[in-house]
């Protein structure tokens, strides 16, 4: 629902809500709110839409079986390796075949940070929110749990937090009762790091997973963009996918 369609109620309920999350911030965290570390680039280099960070997946470098990428993501987000249904999962490998050629295809699939992301559209509180440089993160402080961002998302990128978490990375603040989903590593990024999925699937002998700038033609990641055919999920949707496949 956007601002233009919101009733009175859902103005003031928003409101509310906007200053109760300010106000836990400052309880939870005195000088560190979680969406300053959100958006955490330093002061002089602010997120620009100069940069749209994308990453590109090679899948006839990713393995079958390997699950190099799905390991790092957990340890690297303070989730680890569950496989119960409610467990958070930011990335998980997908087996595709062919049924006429037999031809088997693994990839990673995680939140694909759309341009025109449905997530945010339908989000109550605007807790869902695309970052300028076009990472879709989540505002903890105001995600209600609701979870209509997860039923709008077309790629089941997003887990529901049900239990109570403990030994959290301090970089990557996590919640019961919250959303959650693929950042993109975004407190690496901001760091000039890669996410840890990319440095993992590179450990691991593959390196089927580029991350870079989409819009500077001489990033490694535009360029092979520009060299290869490249697919993105469900293009049908027209959602401008950050994250985009090769080798299909």
């Amino acid at each position: 629902m956007n601002e233009k369609n919101a009733n009175p109620i859902d103005q003031d309920r928003r409101q509310f809500l906007t200053a109760s999350a300010a106000m836990a911030g400052v309880a939870i965290a005195p000088g560190v709110l979680l969406y300053n570390i959100a958006h955490g680039k330093p002061a002089d280099q602010p997120v620009s839409n100069a940069v749209r960070w994308g990453m590109l997946i090679d899948t006839n470098q990713c393995r079958e079986g390997c699950d190099a990428c799905v390991k790092a993501c957990g340890e690297e987000n303070g989730f680890g390796h569950g496989t119960r249904e409610t467990d958070s999962q930011w990335i998980r490998k997908v087996e595709l075949k062919d049924m006429r050629s037999g031809q088997t295809k693994s990839l990673p699939v995680m939140c694909q940070h759309c341009a025109e992301p449905p997530c945010v559209d339908v989000c109550p509180t605007g807790a869902s929110f695309k970052r300028a440089d076009g990472i879709v993160l989540v505002d903890r402080h105001i995600c209600i749990g609701c979870r209509y961002c997860m039923m709008a998302c077309p790629y089941k990128a997003r887990s529901f937090v049900h239990e109570r978490i403990t030994d959290q990375n301090p970089d990557v603040p996590r919640g019961i009762g919250c959303v959650e989903s693929c950042t993109m590593c975004v407190h690496r990024v901001d760091r000039d790091q890669q996410p840890a999925c990319v440095e993992a699937c590179a450990k691991a002998g593959h390196g089927a997973i580029i991350f870079g700038n989409l819009n500077d033609p001489n990033s490694e990641i535009a360029k092979r963009i520009a060299q290869y055919a490249t697919m993105e999920l469900r293009a049908d949707l027209k959602l401008n996918l950050g994250v985009r496949y090769q080798g299909f």
